[in-house]
């Protein structure tokens, strides 16, 4: 045998363990929720029948798996450019910041390293009638009406989704910052030496090499807002994702129909098309982000 056999074979019986854990803890469940969904496997039933594909047509007649479906797209839309684009401006400006760095850091990261339940929970007081809800007594101190937020079919999603983005700017903060203090700083002096604007440095130099860096954050926060479950959990009106499915999500209604209802078949048929939904935009971004820089 080979120096270089010799070393594969070390390098592969290291790695049988952790790839044997891996396909057992990730293809496994996978492969016995797909088997469930072919099923009316539920917790309070004896029996187990094969159904085929009927909890797949069952779902996608259901009005609620509909409207859920619709409200993880609006979550995804608007919540995942309105974060990058928050977050790599509040980037290039602590970027820009010599004093103080570190404390403006941890105010920036400090909502998304708060316990999510937590903070949902402090948000939703927030959001209530005066005198408990914070933003409706500074409403009505200027003269202004109180607003239903989490009371209103209309505003109870944008709110939700103000709450999620405010807790995602941390983490896409940072990676941002990480990314522009990588750029050599030989290329911007450059830049500027030869008469570029600011600008023109941004457009030219600075965005196009934190592309990899916005390709990640993308595919993350993209994977993030359509598995959205918490806020909407704890938020939304006796987490039920009210009022009148406004805010349910597709995480929260395969909550629903695994443990409340106990039909582990639907749920399992839901889960899967959420899985399916969330291989399919994860490979349309990378399709679109197909370009590696490197400097």
């Amino acid at each position: 045998m080979t120096l270089a056999a010799r070393r594969a074979a070390t390098a592969y019986a290291f790695l049988f363990v952790p790839l044997v854990f891996f396909l057992g803890v990730r293809f496994g469940p996978t492969l016995y929720m797909l088997a469930m969904s072919l099923t009316d496997w539920g917790l309070l039933r004896k029996t187990l029948h094969f159904v085929g594909v009927a909890n797949y047509r069952g779902i996608l007649a259901d009005p609620v798996f509909l409207r859920s479906l619709a409200n993880t797209a609006e979550y995804t839309v608007f919540g995942v450019p309105i974060v990058l684009v928050l977050s790599l401006c509040i980037a290039l400006l602590l970027d820009r910041v010599s004093r103080g760095r570190g404390v403006y850091r941890l105010i920036v990261v400090l909502p998304y390293v708060t316990p999510v339940v937590a903070v949902a929970w402090v948000w939703r007081w927030m959001f209530q009638t005066p005198p408990l809800g914070v933003i409706n007594a500074m409403y009505v101190a200027v003269g202004l009406h109180a607003h239903e937020f989490l009371n209103s079919p209309t505003q109870a999603l944008p709110s939700i989704l103000a709450v999620n983005v405010w807790v995602e700017l941390g983490y896409c903060t940072i990676v941002f910052l990480a990314g522009i203090q990588t750029i050599p700083a030989s290329i911007t002096e450059a830049a500027r030496i030869d008469g570029a604007s600011g600008g023109q440095i941004l457009r030219r130099i600075v965005l196009p090499l934190l592309l990899p860096v916005t390709l990640f954050l993308a595919v993350m926060e993209g994977i993030q807002f359509l598995r959205i479950f918490t806020q909407v959990y704890t938020m939304s009106s006796q987490a039920l994702g009210g009022p009148l499915d406004s805010t349910k999500s597709m995480a929260l209604y395969i909550y629903q129909k695994a443990f409340t209802n106990f039909d582990m078949g639907v749920a399992a048929s839901a889960s899967l098309v959420l899985f399916v939904i969330i291989l399919g935009v994860t490979l349309v971004q990378l399709r679109l982000f197909d370009r590696k820089l490197s400097y």
